[in-house]
């Protein structure tokens, strides 16, 4: 059996998608929604992933894989609130390594390309986190490795380079760019735009999830990058293809990484044109206002400084 942690989210829900009868563990926050997993065939449970409720989870459910997808994930949120990106992205993995102590379970754990920082990157580079996100995301790995050494712990850690696609929360740029062209908004770039990301379309991501659950190797870090190397610019104009973008230049987020390119040493697997990527995702959201239209009073979608925010 396998147990998902933050499941409802974006990544997470198109995950469970890919196997049978998960069972599903989610705090259900801002970004981790029940109607991402309505369709899915599942057993749900509500909880945090740094609450002592999750053993009673594992205990009951005595899953032979944990994958780990909970993690509090906005570079902007974190810069007004780290705490709860302690919480989550440190707290939370330690407490899933401590259940799997007791109950000795294979913990598939996701992390991000963030942690690398500007530089090129392959599985064996050194952690130099830019934000209080990556930083929490980088604590978390190093967590494991010590668990790895010291317990003989059966896990591995995933990092995917940045992930577009259906179901995400318009706090990214891909969906809050579609979101606010569709409702005739204007789309806040910060900087010059210049900033180049590595993207890779979500079900190809989760593809490869799927196949390290069952063959990934204890103790190993794999890469999944998405080898599509674009500046925030360049996935405008790709939008722009299917709806009027209209840009508003705002001030650059403080600490802002000009360039992530993580590769991978370890894996082959197929990657979805972005061209194609980017005509699916627009689609989706023109054809599912009813998803994404209770939404749009957040104010990280709303505000174009979200870092200027009084907590």
């Amino acid at each position: 059996m396998i147990f998902v942690i933050g499941g409802a989210g974006f990544i997470g829900s198109s995950f469970v998608r890919k196997i049978e009868n998960p069972v599903i563990y989610d705090k259900l926050t801002y970004a981790g929604r029940m109607e991402n997993i309505n369709d899915v065939k599942h057993i749900f449970i509500k909880g945090d992933v740094s609450s002592p409720e999750l053993e009673e989870s594992i205990k009951k459910y005595r899953p032979e894989i944990v994958v780990n997808f909970a993690a509090e994930s906005h570079v902007d949120r974190s810069i007004n609130n780290p705490y709860n990106f302690i919480n989550t992205n440190i707290n939370g993995p330690v407490n899933i390594l401590e259940n799997q102590r007791k109950y000795d379970f294979k913990y598939v754990h996701i992390s991000t390309d963030e942690v690398y920082g500007e530089d090129m990157a392959d599985e064996n580079a050194c952690l130099d986190p830019s934000s209080p996100y990556s930083s929490s995301k980088a604590s978390a790995d190093l967590f494991i490795k010590s668990y790895i050494r010291t317990y003989d712990v059966n896990t591995l850690i995933i990092r995917p380079s940045n992930a577009y696609g259906v179901r995400q929360y318009p706090e990214k740029l891909i969906p809050k760019a579609i979101i606010r062209s569709i409702l005739k908004m204007e789309v806040p770039v910060y900087g010059t735009g210049n900033q180049v990301r590595n993207w890779i379309y979500v079900d190809d991501l989760v593809n490869v999830i799927k196949d390290l659950m069952i063959n990934g190797k204890k103790g190993e870090v794999y890469n999944i990058a998405g080898n599509n190397m674009k500046t925030n610019m360049e996935i405008l104009e790709m939008i722009g293809k299917y709806i009027d973008v209209k840009i508003k230049y705002v001030h650059d987020r403080p600490g802002h990484d000009r360039v992530y390119n993580m590769y991978n040493t370890k894996l082959n697997y197929n990657i979805t044109p972005m061209e194609d990527g980017i005509k699916n995702t627009v689609e989706w959201y023109k054809n599912n206002r009813w998803w994404w239209e209770p939404l749009i009073n957040d104010r990280y979608f709303s505000d174009d400084e979200p870092w200027h925010i009084k907590i």
